[in-house]
């Protein structure tokens, strides 16, 4: 076992000019992530496999060019960026609080996606490293009102942290000045081989959700929550990720409507050639396993690995799509003396 350490290293330059920076943390355990504060971008994480050997488990790029290349701005996957100031779609880019009318911009068909044009995921975070209890990174963006069309000044917290346990917890922390909405989440794509396989289909994957936010073509929810028992939305028993996605036009892309309250045990994945595991624990009502339906093979990421199609799967807990505009779903409206805080954790294991 070796220390817990934090380094931070230049990533390269924004468009603007700033210096993007690259922190590694690493817990002595065997863990390592490393983050850059452009997006608050995860860009690497190395977990062990059953025999001990270490392996990238996310996808991503070595520097900042491949998140400025044209081919990633064209396909926009978000890899393992934060998103705000709301996750997932907002239909029509359009809602109303408090009896005004806010309009966003449409930047997913006809629907408002991932916080707009410019969500938080383009933007330079401010740094604070931390390293008691464990290694951690603070960073701090503050969201003028009006930013994207969304009213109030969000002041945003949002800290990494490696746990001793082989977890990367990350907690999110929101305050405005002025009644908003908020639903922040972080869109790792995991591939638990390492790479070894080119895609996520022959992971097993367990939801603790015994339903799900049924969607229209444009992936938007319709306010109904179906039961996934007898669909191929069950994951209440472990059920390999390809097993039955072809069932599913287009791939998995949908809100899983979790049990429990509190922060509690959501999902778990195992990849079976290298043993990994992977355990999602959060506070969040929601999570949404996208299976990389959109990758097409156009990007190519660290070691030269093409991404192709389901090359990796996210798990982004949240608040469910489109809350705004459908009042039976938890709420996301943050008024002005209140705290939007939330925990999400991603804990690595094996299996023998």
């Amino acid at each position: 076992m070796s220390q817990p350490s934090i380094t931070a290293a230049d990533f390269g330059q924004l468009p603007d000019g700033q210096t993007a920076q690259l922190f590694t943390l690493r817990n002595g355990r065997g863990l390592e992530v490393r983050i850059t504060n452009y997006g608050g971008t995860v860009t690497h994480l190395l977990a062990p496999d059953k025999d001990g050997q270490p392996g990238d488990v996310v996808l991503g790029f070595d520097s900042l060019d491949g998140y400025f290349s044209p081919e990633y701005q064209q396909a926009g996957p978000y890899f393992g960026a934060l998103i705000g100031r709301f996750g997932n779609r907002i239909a029509r880019g359009r809602f109303e609080l408090d009896g005004q009318t806010y309009e966003l911009a449409t930047n997913n068909g006809s629907n408002h996606l991932h916080g707009g044009l410019r969500g938080f995921d383009k933007v330079l975070w401010q740094v604070e490293v931390l390293v008691d209890p464990a290694p951690a990174l603070r960073l701090s963006y503050i969201s003028p009102d009006g930013e994207e069309g969304y009213p109030g000044t969000l002041t945003v917290s949002v800290v990494y942290m490696l746990t001793p346990d082989n977890g990367l917890r990350i907690s999110y922390g929101a305050t405005t000045d002025k009644t908003t909405i908020v639903n922040l989440t972080n869109h790792c794509y995991f591939n638990l081989s390492g790479g070894a396989r080119p895609d996520v289909l022959g992971h097993e994957l367990q939801l603790r959700a015994a339903r799900y936010t049924v969607v229209d073509d444009t992936l938007v929810p319709t306010g109904e929550l179906r039961p996934v028992a007898g669909t191929p939305f069950d994951f209440t028993a472990p059920h390999l990720i390809g097993e039955r996605i072809a069932q599913v036009p287009g791939g998995y892309d949908h809100n899983w409507v979790l049990g429990g309250n509190g922060f509690r045990l959501v999902a778990t994945a195992a990849e079976p050639t290298t043993g990994r595991t992977l355990d999602v624990y959060t506070d969040q009502p929601g999570v949404q396993c996208y299976s990389g339906n959109f990758l097409d093979g156009s990007l190519t990421g660290k070691n030269g690995l093409v991404y192709g199609k389901h090359a990796g799967f996210c798990l982004e807990t949240q608040h469910f799509p489109d809350s705004p505009n459908q009042p039976d779903f938890p709420s996301t409206v943050l008024r002005p003396g209140e705290l939007f805080s939330s925990v999400t954790e991603y804990r690595f294991g094996v299996k023998r």
